[in-house]
């Protein structure tokens, strides 16, 4: 029972960076979480993302991703979707950077977070625009089946691909969940109820070729070898349909819950007030220059 139970904790292919990365935000949230008040529904949201994206990359799980192609949507649509939304449901930044030692946050973030090297990747990636069309663009590059069975075939590109999902899917949902108003919220709160709505669109469509296709697109999970005694056509169409139908239902919700906020924005009267403050300073500004 006990070598039964190791199996499945012990990882497939274990990684030292993805266990410091994991380690290091637990034990940064852990610390933040006992100098600011958090909620119990704040706290529970962070740790089941965690635990998501912990079963999915280091416990036997993986083994299966490998070798189903169903099983390897669902470990995608954890990775990309599900765990992203949900951490980032619990607003975790304000706790992880109280986790830091403030000599670290004096001496080490704030000058790293002001230099220009950062300054231009926050620029880049969290633009909306590019932000949203790499999380659709990461979704469909890794269903073109050669790009599949590259990542298959070799170990770097499979953790890249793992990489690429959850790190598009945190950048995109937090952009989407900001429960501040524009600015210095990056994107606008209409547009994030939006978003969902049109990065879904071309995800359903891919979803419904695949699970329509008469001809078997990812030969190599044969090649692998397959994990179960799946007839490979309903694989296919089950991961066609996971493609489809849950992955939609997730981005539904996250634009629910940007809409409860841009609800919250607007009940406050934020968003009124900063239009007001905005006009003003344009009032004056136009003054000035008479």
């Amino acid at each position: 029972m006990i070598a039964g139970l190791l199996k499945w904790i012990v990882p497939w292919e274990f990684s030292w960076v993805f266990l410091a990365t994991f380690l290091g935000a637990c034990v940064l949230y852990w610390r933040g979480s006992r100098t600011l008040h958090v909620s119990t529904g704040r706290r529970l949201a962070f740790w089941v993302g965690m635990a998501i994206v912990y079963l999915s990359l280091q416990t036997y799980f993986d083994f299966y991703a490998e070798h189903e192609f169903f099983m390897h949507r669902i470990q995608q649509l954890l990775l990309h979707h599900i765990a992203p939304l949900v951490i980032m449901a619990s607003y975790p930044g304000s706790v992880l950077r109280a986790g830091v030692p403030l000599s670290w946050r004096v001496h080490l973030l704030r000058p790293a977070w002001r230099s220009w090297p950062w300054r231009v990747v926050r620029a880049v990636l969290l633009n909306p625009v590019v932000a949203t069309i790499l999380f659709v663009a990461f979704v469909l590059i890794w269903l073109v089946p050669s790009m599949q069975t590259m990542a298959m075939l070799d170990w770097r590109i499979y953790r890249f691909m793992n990489w690429s999902m959850i790190v598009s899917g945190f950048v995109y949902w937090w952009l989407v969940l900001d429960h501040r108003p524009r600015p210095p919220g990056r994107m606008i709160p209409g547009l994030r109820v939006l978003s969902p709505g049109i990065t879904m669109a071309p995800q359903i469509l891919a979803g419904a070729i695949i699970t329509f296709s008469k001809a078997d697109l990812y030969p190599i999970f044969e090649i692998c070898g397959r994990a179960f005694n799946f007839n490979v056509f309903t694989g296919q169409l089950i991961g066609g349909i996971i493609i489809w139908v849950p992955a939609a239902t997730i981005e539904t919700i996250g634009g629910l819950l940007a809409m409860r906020q841009w609800l919250r924005l607007s009940r406050s009267g934020r968003i009124r007030r900063q239009a007001r403050t905005s006009q003003t300073l344009i009032d004056t500004a136009a003054a000035g220059g008479s």
